[in-house]
């Protein structure tokens, strides 16, 4: 799959990381999209590393939204923990 198709799908996947997760979030809309953009690139490469395969199934896949959301909400929490210690 492209890296664009990985941004469009990051978009959506930081909106459902962002309501999977519990809790208050720095952030807005734009850095929603940003962490989801983010996460769509990580769980993508990801699938690529842990399971071996040149890409995942396609843009409409379940394997290819799981990993993306995947990858949304690990970026999501480690920005938590670090805008979490700066703000203390």
């Amino acid at each position: 799959m492209s890296i664009i198709a990985w941004i469009l799908i990051g978009l959506f996947a930081g909106l459902i990381a962002k309501a999977l997760t519990p809790g208050k979030d720095p952030g807005g809309c734009l850095l929603t999209m940003v962490i989801g953009i983010v996460g769509g690139l990580l769980g993508g490469w990801l699938g690529k590393v842990i399971f071996g395969v040149d890409s995942i199934d396609g843009f409409f896949s379940l394997s290819t939204w799981i990993a993306a959301i995947v990858g949304s909400v690990i970026v999501l929490l480690v920005y938590r923990l670090v805008t979490g210690q700066r703000s203390r």
